[in-house]
Parts: structure tokens; C-alpha cells; sequence
């Protein structure tokens, strides 16, 4: 065999890999899930989980089979598993299968994409197959609703959700306190990368950034504890007008899963309850929270431009992919990769620390960001709209770095995520900044 051509085989072999070992994530994840909760809405928030496994395997169906010949028919199939046709909050009420059915159907479906897979080009001219691009979509897009189902089951009604723990994180780690200082000036931030990246992520493009400091670590529980205890909550001069508006509303006065016991603070993640543990980074926090958190200490949130040079510039060396460099989290790299389930204490992962000096930057939280979600100067949507270009503006704040429960190939320095200032189910906490 010529050599292009293995290189062409291994090429495919390693994308099937990949697509396998996706679904047997999403399987193990709900293992342990009988057709009540699979069907039942657990928040208005959510969908039911058995209509993102189904929205799963319909996606996968439409880029990997229908969307492959040039031109695009759909950006999402049609019916039942359309986002935009059904809403969340009405997801429960579709006639959605049971979970054997829906196996059988996603069993079809991958027969389908894996055959397809023997006769395509992934070198040609179409750039949906360029490289890969149009599996890696795929991949990140199964990736990323593995972390919507445990939002899902973080939240779930009746009897807590028993993870299947795979590892344990570690108990201890060195505490990175201060501030690491940017100089200023000139920088590169985004990518031009086209296997992985999301269309909003690209073209990389040059800003220029005044002198700035930024937290060396997120903002730890114990730190979180201080502004509460000080009456962070009721001090409404700390708050924004919205954030004001929202904590009214909501009544809030805690992170989200802290609980009060006497004395004793607790915190639940999934079925585990334990003490909150002050050297962990604050979890499920919405941006109201960390902004009013911010102005208390004095301090403000990054912009997503200040955060992304905090996690990877340096000034002898081009940007790199993570804080340590261009190789993909594994488990000694990052608290990442959803079989913890929990956080680690702050500093457990002494590789995961950027040229700057910032510990913590990809793993364990999403970091709340004071950016609006735009599209960076040149931006092109691509292959669809609906995926970035359909929630630009206001509305949205950028988070950054991934979680606990982020897959490892769904996360680098120029990830941007995005979502409303009042969601707290997502796995967010902060870190700080201030001008120089």
C-alpha cells in the first residue's frame, strides 16, 4: 500500500476509535439510569436526558451521512431532536423512545457513518472533510452534551445520581496566591487551526492590551466563604443593577449546592455531600456572583483577550494549544475528563501552570469572563451559523478553561464558552483581575 494510503487508513482507523470510545462515555454516564429518569424533566433548564441522547446520534447522523456531499441540507435534522424546533422546557412532553430503542437506533446510525467513512476522501476538496474536521465536529459536539447531561444529573430530582467513579482527585495541592502581571502590549489570541476549532474560536488576530494583573489561581471556596460571611449577598452597592434585579428574584445566598447545617457549610456534588472544602475553586456560581465577588475584593473580572494571554502567551515563544503546551490534558495534566466528578484543591496539578504563572487554567471550573460573545474580527461561520453566529451579543458572557466534567479533546486555550449571566447548573466559578 502506497504510503499516502496508510497514512489515509490510519487516519480513518483513528477517527473510528475516537467515535467509539465517544459513545461508550455517553453509555457509561447513564448506566446507571432507569427510563423514569431518563424520560423525567429534571429542570426547566435541561431536557430530558434521553432527548440529548437521541439529539446525539441524530446530529451525528445528519454531518457524518447526509451533510457529506458539498452541499449542506440541514445545520440540525428535522423533528424531534431540533433545538430549535422544541425548546427545553418542552422536550418532556415528546413522544422520545426508551432507551433500548434509542441504542438500536444510534447502533444503525454508526453502521451507517463508519461505512461512509471507508469511502471518503479526508484530503479532497471539501472542507467539511479536510483533515477530519466534520468527525471532530461531531466528536466535540457528543463531548459537550456528555457535560450537559451532568448539569442534568447534577440537578436531578428524587434519589441523587451514583456516579461511577473512575479516579480520585488528589486532596492536597500548593496554594498559588497573588497576582501574576501582564507588562502589556501587542498580543495574538484565537486560532487559524481548522481540525479541531469552532468557527468562533478562529481567525487568530492580533489586540493590544494594556498592562494588567490576574489571579494566580480561580477563586477558591474558602475566598468565596469570606465575601459571604461578610455579607456579600446583602450588600447591594456590590451588585450590578441586573445582578441586583436577579438576586431578588432568586433569593440567593450562596453558590448554588451550598448548603447550611448549623454551623456547617456543606456542598453536594452529585451523590457525594461533604464540608466545603476551602481549597477547592468555587463552583456553580453565576456571572452576577463573581462580579459582585470582584468588586468586593477590590478587583474585577479578565476580559476573555486578558484570560487567554494569562493562560498561554509568553514572550519568547508563540501561544501554546494549553498552560503547559500543545499536548492534550491527560489525567496528571488537568482535572478534566468528568470520572472524578468533583473539584480538586487548588494547585493538586502542578503541570497545569501557564508562562505567566497562572495555575488552574484549563480543568476543574469554567471561568467567567467579562466579554460579551462576538464574533472576532474577520469571523466567518462555519459549517453553520446556528452554532456561534445565532448567539452573538449581549445576552451571553464568554467563559473559559472547561471543568471537571469537559472531555479532554473539547477544550484548549481559544475555547470560548458562552451563556447567560444568571446560570448557575453550569460547572463555573472565576478568577480575578485588575488594571496595572
Amino acid at each position: 500500500m502506497p504510503v499516502a494510503a496508510q497514512i489515509h487508513s490510519s487516519e480513518k482507523e483513528r477517527i473510528a476509535r475516537l467515535l467509539e470510545e465517544a459513545r461508550s462515555r455517553t453509555l457509561l454516564l447513564i448506566s446507571h439510569l432507569g427510563e423514569e429518569d431518563l424520560h423525567r424533566q429534571h429542570s426547566p433548564l435541561m431536557s430530558p436526558i434521553i432527548w440529548d441522547i437521541g439529539h446525539i446520534a441524530h446530529f451525528e447522523e445528519l454531518w457524518l451521512t447526509r451533510n457529506l456531499d458539498g452541499a449542506i441540507e440541514f445545520t440540525e435534522m428535522p423533528g424531534l431532536y431540533n433545538p430549535f424546533e422544541h425548546p427545553r422546557a418542552e422536550r418532556a412532553s415528546l413522544e422520545l423512545p426508551s432507551l433500548a430503542e434509542m441504542v438500536s437506533r444510534m447502533n444503525a446510525i454508526r453502521d451507517r457513518v463508519l461505512a461512509r467513512l471507508e469511502k471518503v476522501e479526508l484530503d479532497g476538496s471539501n472542507p467539511l472533510l479536510r483533515d477530519g474536521y466534520v468527525y471532530h465536529l461531531v466528536l466535540q459536539h457528543e463531548y459537550q452534551h456528555n457535560e450537559t447531561i451532568l448539569q442534568t444529573l447534577q440537578l436531578k430530582l428524587g434519589v441523587p445520581y451514583h456516579a461511577p467513579r473512575r479516579y480520585v482527585v488528589p486532596r492536597r495541592g500548593k496554594l498559588h496566591e497573588g497576582m501574576a502581571r501582564f507588562p502589556g502590549g501587542a498580543v495574538t489570541i484565537g486560532t487559524d487551526d481548522l481540525r479541531w476549532s469552532y468557527d468562533n474560536e478562529r481567525p487568530r488576530h492580533d489586540v493590544l492590551l494594556p498592562p494588567f494583573r490576574i489571579d494566580r489561581a480561580p477563586v477558591t471556596n474558602g475566598d468565596y466563604f469570606e465575601f459571604v460571611k461578610s455579607g456579600g449577598y446583602e450588600n447591594r452597592e456590590l451588585w450590578s443593577a441586573p445582578g441586583r434585579e436577579w438576586l431578588l428574584s432568586s433569593g440567593t445566598h450562596a453558590p448554588l449546592f451550598w448548603t447550611r447545617d448549623g454551623d456547617e457549610w456543606l456542598e453536594r456534588t452529585m451523590d457525594l455531600v461533604q464540608e466545603v472544602d476551602p481549597l477547592k475553586p468555587v463552583c456553580h456560581v453565576c456571572y452576577y456572583e463573581a462580579e459582585a465577588f470582584a468588586r468586593w475584593a477590590g478587583k474585577r473580572l479578565p476580559s476573555e483577550a486578558e484570560w487567554e494571554v494569562a493562560a498561554g502567551w509568553s514572550s519568547d515563544s508563540p501561544a501554546r494549544a494549553f498552560p503547559w503546551g500543545d499536548n492534550v490534558p491527560s489525567a496528571d495534566d488537568a482535572n478534566v475528563d468528568q470520572l472524578s466528578f468533583e473539584t480538586a484543591p487548588v494547585g493538586a496539578y502542578p503541570r497545569n501552570a501557564s508562562p505567566l504563572g497562572c495555575y488552574g487554567m484549563i480543568g476543574d471550573v469554567w471561568e467567567w469572563t467579562s466579554s460579551e460573545f462576538h464574533g472576532y474580527p474577520g469571523f466567518r461561520s462555519f459549517p453553520y451559523r446556528e452554532y456561534s453566529e445565532e448567539f452573538f451579543g449581549p445576552a451571553y458572557r464568554v467563559l473559559r478553561g472547561g471543568s471537571w466534567a469537559t472531555r479532554p479533546n473539547a477544550i484548549r486555550n481559544t475555547f470560548r464558552n458562552w451563556d447567560y449571566q444568571i446560570r448557575r447548573q453550569i460547572f463555573s466559578g472565576f478568577r480575578c483581575a485588575a488594571d496595572d
